[in-house]
């Protein structure tokens, strides 16, 4: 992020922590409750969010040597996301071409070659076909048309975007908007290692999950123990970007900025950046690293989603150097507290709110003004669709 940008944003969040301010939407939306339960509407959103979307299934650090790969079954088609000998990423679709079995059952590895357990038929990490066991018993067969079916894949601020149909088009600088892009790219994504990952199943709609880092109103009552010892809740800063935003949670280690010349500032100890990327994408770079989290929901079933959260930590943090193995563990260490918070505490009440919501007892659910991520995630989403977006109600 360029600096006179953070230190806009660090004066405006100073700003509104002295006045006891926050964002202000203008009023209030109220949502369906259908939105979390309806089956053809979760069935409409699979289609065009999921099966039908560009799907941002990493970063670059999921992938950190030629040979590496990883295999995602998260938005209907079995992916193989794959780093060549050259560097370049590839993805293709994880089934043999000779009877449709998945090639690969690892989540993630090393290899030179891909066999399928079925037959033995082998690919290169490519995905050309280069071995087929007992050829001529089988039959005449051109293998250099039956490699794996190759997806369209780039690679680019240190994002990793596939697009689950073959003759899908991916335009990131479409998708993220080219200020909001930049922005991303400043924190050079690409150089983050893996530290860490985890994943959690829970009962409740993707969007509900969405809806946990949508505003910080919650914090003294849900984590008074936990998040709201290191955060102020109930202030932030909000900017959007097309379908996408930024959304700043303000650390109490905020007040060291009054302390230092503003050359010295520095957004990510003053607060934590929570970038949305359409659809489902929460991305929180913090000094050390990232967090990486990508949330879907379960086909066919609008109370249910995976949320898989992956660490990354920058090079410099886990290079050999004196501490730097303590600072690494430390950095660690922070990230699973704040991963368990998230699936027990947050996960825990969208879960509650599910139930609710399943009951029928409700028929709509209030954002108020001071959550305005969530005005926005929920009128994206209905735009998207085709649908009428939610009313302002002012008064």
């Amino acid at each position: 992020m360029r600096h006179d940008v953070q230190v806009r944003l660090i004066e405006e969040m100073l700003g509104r922590l002295d006045a006891g301010t926050n964002i202000d939407e203008g009023g209030i939306r109220r949502n369906p409750i259908s939105a979390y339960t309806d089956p053809d509407l979760a069935k409409q959103e699979w289609e065009t969010f999921f099966r039908h979307h560009p799907q941002i299934i990493g970063l670059s650090g999921d992938l950190p040597e030629p040979g590496s790969y990883f295999t995602v079954s998260d938005f209907g088609v079995p992916v193989i996301a794959s780093r060549l000998q050259d560097g370049s990423f590839v993805a293709m679709v994880n089934a043999c071409r000779h009877r449709g079995a998945l090639v690969v059952d690892e989540e993630r590895g090393t290899a030179r070659r891909f066999t399928c357990p079925f037959h033995n038929w082998t690919y290169d990490s490519g995905g050309d076909l280069v071995g087929l066991p007992k050829r001529d018993h089988f039959g005449e067969i051109d293998t250099s048309c039956h490699g794996l079916i190759r997806l369209p894949a780039v690679e680019q601020h240190g994002l990793l975007v596939v697009h689950p149909d073959p003759d899908g088009v991916i335009d990131v600088d479409a998708l993220l908007t080219t200020e909001f892009a930049e922005e991303l790219a400043s924190w050079k994504l690409d150089e983050l290692v893996v530290a860490d990952r985890d994943d959690y199943d829970v009962a409740c709609n993707w969007k509900l999950a969405n809806d946990t880092f949508g505003e910080t109103y919650h914090f003294p009552a849900l984590h008074q123990n936990t998040i709201n010892l290191g955060f102020h809740g109930n202030v932030s800063c909000y900017e959007t970007f097309g379908r996408n935003h930024r959304f700043l949670l303000c650390r109490r280690s905020i007040d060291e900025m009054r302390l230092l010349p503003k050359e010295q500032w520095n957004i990510a100890v003053a607060t934590l950046p929570a970038y949305y990327l359409f659809p489902n994408v929460q991305l929180l770079p913090t000094v050390d690293g990232c967090f990486f989290i990508r949330i879907y929901p379960q086909a066919g079933n609008p109370g249910r989603h995976t949320s898989r959260i992956t660490f990354f930590l920058r090079k410099g943090v886990t290079e050999s150097s004196e501490g730097a193995e303590a600072r690494a563990e430390q950095e660690k260490t922070l990230a699973q507290l704040f991963a368990s918070i998230i699936r027990d505490e947050d996960y825990v009440m969208g879960a509650s709110q599910q139930t609710t919501a399943n009951s029928g007892a409700m028929s709509e659910v209030i954002y108020g003004r001071n959550e305005r991520p969530l005005h926005h995630y929920h009128n994206t989403f209905r735009t998207a669709l085709g649908m009428e977006p939610l009313p302002l109600v002012t008064n």
